[in-house]
């Protein structure tokens, strides 16, 4: 999930269940002399009351502006307030952000019909957000078959590919039997209903029928805050994270402020606003259902971002949120936790043999940081699909906040204070072996316990074979391998390998031990509940977890901004 490259893209998802609406492009409204007389004012359509009289402009003395034509309607005019001499937060092209539209959507959007409908959501935006849009906005439409090709047709190299399977595998999400780059196509293509591109400085909407577009309200204002954001901060000026848990961390910020907007402006809908009714039906076409686990790794800076900005405001308004554009979170457990606490330092020194060997121009010198977040996501899934006893399905349960979707908060995962994932591979003539080490800090010994558990509560879920000194066998399956899961203090290391062999030569026995902070270290003989009781000789346990990396550039999707 390279910045670089790329930026998260927002998911609407419902367990499994996307609403991807679509949009049209459009120009933005000319503005009538304000030195012409003002014609007849339009009694508004919708009710037989006396027209109102048409508001001067109180900064200035000259006569009211020509009142702008309904775009969809052919009845008398409504009265609507001069336009500003200049242009002002709350007003853009002609529409302040409390002005009525007559925009139907039950048979797509016109050209007039876009042109409203932006011009007025932009000034809603910044009514709302408090800051000016310094030029339009371009909207334009993308079929969907011609979206999901290009996500399909990603462009990463096998190098990384290679690098990034394996770290996918060690989070318990994708199997060796499927390839990454082409789930994560699906789970774009048949999740994103838009996107900003910054590179066009336009929003792309993305639908199946271009023929008819349609723009959902969350999707147009989710996607007017992110050019906002481009044109005021810049997205190219954004640090750059190269972990996957660091730039889900940065996302935060940048989709947790326009989920942010996006609710204050739902909020006004059907109370101090007339919002645009969108029809429903379009499905995105998915010829498979996508990976909930993936879904739900990228949808957690849009569930938790718009908390943690609401938490930013309450400590210093706006300009908080501004600086922390400029200097997100380093962690997605300071995002899930609202807190400032960093990771601590993990060091790592390569001791493989035979062979094996890492991919230092990939990831973080050829590492990875999964982070909180997706540590849950592996739990929470495997728990789905599995019936591994790691965390209760419930978990996900929606939160009582207004703000955010989904909890992400599990005694497993809560804890972490850092981790590194490091893919290795090993040639064989023709065929390649791979494999990994996970090295993972715990705030206490308590944490690294029960992160372990439930770790090996994976491994028993996918029958391994207990073979001693923390060794698992998994004899079958998508994720058919050999582990071993240690603890040394604080520090649980996870290695993985084709065979034992392997692993001991991917890891050496002993590699980790003394590195971690002080405390009694084992090979996962004994276990201890999440209570903090003894519960004596666990059954055989868990399988490998890592990170998840690189989605974006996984498929090839450039410097946008999705929702």
């Amino acid at each position: 999930m390279r910045r670089p490259t790329a930026a998260a893209l927002a998911v609407l998802f419902l367990l499994g269940t996307c609403v991807p609406p679509a949009a049209a492009a459009g120009e933005s409204t000319a503005v009538v002399d304000a030195d012409a007389e003002p014609p007849a004012v339009r009694q508004d359509p919708t009710t037989d009351a006396e027209p109102q009289a048409v508001r001067q402009d109180p900064t200035t003395d000259a006569e009211p502006q020509a009142v702008r034509q309904d775009p969809t309607t052919d009845a008398e005019p409504q009265a609507v307030r001069q336009d500003p001499p200049t242009d002002e937060i709350g007003w853009e092209n002609g529409y302040w952000h409390d002005d009525p539209i007559g925009v139907d959507q039950s048979d797509g959007l016109s050209d007039a019909e876009t042109e409203a409908y932006v011009a007025r959501a932009m000034a809603r935006v910044e009514h709302v957000r408090g800051q000016e849009f310094t030029e339009s906005v371009p909207v334009d439409v993308i079929p969907r078959s011609e979206y999901r090709q290009g996500t399909n047709d990603g462009g990463s190299n096998e190098s990384f590919g290679a690098w990034n399977n394996q770290v996918w595998e060690a989070l318990f999400l994708v199997g060796e039997d499927a390839d990454v780059q082409q789930k994560l196509g699906s789970a774009y293509g048949s999740s994103v209903s838009g996107f900003y591109s910054s590179t066009d400085d336009q929003i792309k909407i993305i639908t199946d029928s271009p023929d008819e577009p349609t723009i959902d309200n969350a999707t147009l204002v989710h996607e007017l805050v992110h050019a906002l954001q481009d044109q005021t901060r810049g997205f190219n000026d954004t640090p750059t994270r190269e972990t996957q848990d660091g730039s889900l961390a940065a996302d935060a910020v940048v989709e947790g402020e326009a989920n942010y907007v996006e609710h204050q402006y739902a909020q006004r809908c059907g109370n101090e606003w007339d919002c645009v009714a969108t029809p429903r039906g379009e499905s995105g076409g998915q010829s498979e259902p996508p990976n909930l686990g993936i879904l739900l790794t990228l949808l957690q800076p849009y569930s938790d971002g718009p908390v943690y900005v609401d938490w930013l405001r309450e400590r210093g308004g706006w300009d908080a949120v501004n600086d922390a554009f400029d200097d997100p979170p380093v962690s997605t457990e300071q995002v899930i936790h609202t807190t400032d606490d960093r990771p601590v330092p993990v060091d790592f020194d390569d001791r493989a043999r035979a062979g094996w060997e890492p991919f230092p121009d990939q990831g973080e010198n050829g590492s990875d940081t999964v982070g909180e977040a997706s540590m849950y996501v592996m739990f929470w899934y495997q728990a789905r699909v599995s019936n591994a006893d790691t965390v209760p399905v419930r978990s996900l349960a929606r939160t009582d906040g207004p703000l955010d979707l989904y909890n992400y908060d599990a005694e497993p995962s809560a804890g972490w204070a850092n981790d590194r994932v490091v893919p290795y591979r090993q040639a064989n003539g023709s065929t390649t072996d791979y494999g990994y080490v996970w090295v993972t800090e715990w705030d206490t010994e308590r944490d690294a316990r029960q992160f372990r558990r439930a770790y090996r509560a994976i491994l028993d879920a996918q029958d391994a074979e207990k073979r001693g000194d923390g060794r698992y066998v998994v004899p079958s399956g998508s994720f058919a391998d050999a582990f071993r899961v240690t603890r040394t203090g604080t520090r649980v290391t996870v290695v993985n390998g084709p065979t034992l062999d392997a692993v001991d030569d991917i890891r050496p026995p002993g590699s980790d031990a003394g590195t971690a902070a002080s405390g009694a270290s084992d090979g996962g003989e004994t276990d201890v509940r999440s209570d903090g009781g003894a519960s004596g000789v666990s059954a055989p346990g868990f399988g490998p977890l890592v990170a998840l990396v690189a989605l974006l550039a996984a498929v090839g999707i450039a410097r946008h901004r999705h929702r």
